[in-house]
């Protein structure tokens, strides 16, 4: 086994990847090294590369999302993972509450090194038996969208059966694995987009109807098409968030785990009491919830979405592909 290994690293804000060969630490007790085999994108990548992000420190390799072999494990490790695929868990310490994440808690990538690179070093207790029905390509697309997606519909979101979900800005990795997830929950599931041709692909996916929401009308276009909803779940915030109150039946549940587009100019608190509405926080998740998002997905054979899958040497490309908007599904990057 070399002492060596290649790792594509941030610099500075606004570097472009690159590819480094960076010296192999010792294993602790209870980690385990992952050959990487595929890793994926996500915003938050592109956000540490723009130095949009709390936290910042460089060099730094980046990449939460990662699939691969086990190749060796620390003192205090059953041996018996040396050797199996698995999915890494990218949520580091949550903590002992179900209820929210602990002051310790932090997403592999940032602060410590991710899985953009050859070798990855993780707890143990981290690792989970990747998927039968996926490739090392699409389990990589699981762990942080996955994560936050089961976390925002059933742990926050308490989805049902015959409900009535609607998501918002549907074509990113965490909206098409709610898509998913939420299909495969026998939900009926709506979405909205900026993109005519995202709509369409999402509906041939199973979404049963959407709309677009540059259309001035979009809220009443789409209360039209489908009455109002149990569930919505939004990551965006911004101008079109108290319409989203609108949207929700009296009773209902709006979760959110983002906000792109900033903070409502204004939130309509009267309807929100008077129609006992339900406004709720989330975030990536828990170990319970990475491993209720697992077993949804192998229930279910659930498989993302990919928008391209990308060489170790061009991985730069998918972030600027990223950056356009244009992506529908996960962008890979394979390591071999």
């Amino acid at each position: 086994m070399s002492n060596t290994y290649r790792a594509l690293t941030l610099d500075a804000v606004g570097a472009p990847l690159k590819i480094v060969k960076l010296e192999r630490p010792a294993l602790k007790p209870g980690e385990a090294w992952v050959r990487v085999r595929a890793a994926s994108f996500n915003h938050r990548d592109l956000w540490i590369q723009k130095g949009q992000y709390a936290g910042l420190k460089f060099p730094i390799v980046p990449g939460s999302d990662g699939a691969g072999v086990v190749e060796k494990v620390g003192a205090g490790v059953d041996a018996g993972w040396v050797g199996k695929s698995v999915v890494i868990n990218p949520s580091l310490d949550w903590g002992p509450s179900q209820d929210a994440q602990g002051k310790a808690f932090r997403i592999l990538g940032l602060p410590d090194s991710g899985t953009f690179a050859e070798y990855v070093v993780v707890p143990a207790a981290n690792l989970a038996p990747m998927p039968a029905h996926l490739s090392f390509e699409e389990a990589a697309c699981l762990p942080l969208g996955g994560t936050t997606a089961y976390r925002s519909l059933f742990t926050r979101g308490r989805l049902e059966a015959g409900e009535k979900l609607l998501l918002t800005g549907i074509g990113g990795g965490v909206a098409l694995l709610l898509l998913r997830l939420g299909l495969a929950a026998k939900a009926r599931v709506f979405v909205t987009s900026g993109s005519d041709e995202k709509l369409a692909r999402a509906k041939a996916l199973g979404a049963e109807g959407g709309v677009n929401y540059k259309d001035p009308a979009w809220a009443e276009n789409l209360l039209d098409q489908a009455g109002q909803f149990d569930c919505i779940v939004d990551s965006a915030g911004g101008p079109g968030f108290s319409k989203l109150c609108d949207l929700s039946r009296a009773g209902g549940r709006l979760v959110f785990f983002g906000a792109t587009a900033g903070n409502p100019a204004e939130l309509p608190l009267r309807k929100v009491f008077w129609r006992q509405l339900s406004l709720l926080g989330s975030t990536m998740g828990s170990p319970e919830d990475f491993s209720g998002m697992l077993k949804r997905v192998e229930e279910g054979s659930i498989r993302p979405v990919i928008d391209g899958v990308y060489p170790f040497v061009q991985a730069d490309e998918a972030l600027r592909r990223m950056d356009a908007g244009g992506q529908f599904g996960k962008l890979v990057v394979t390591i071999s």
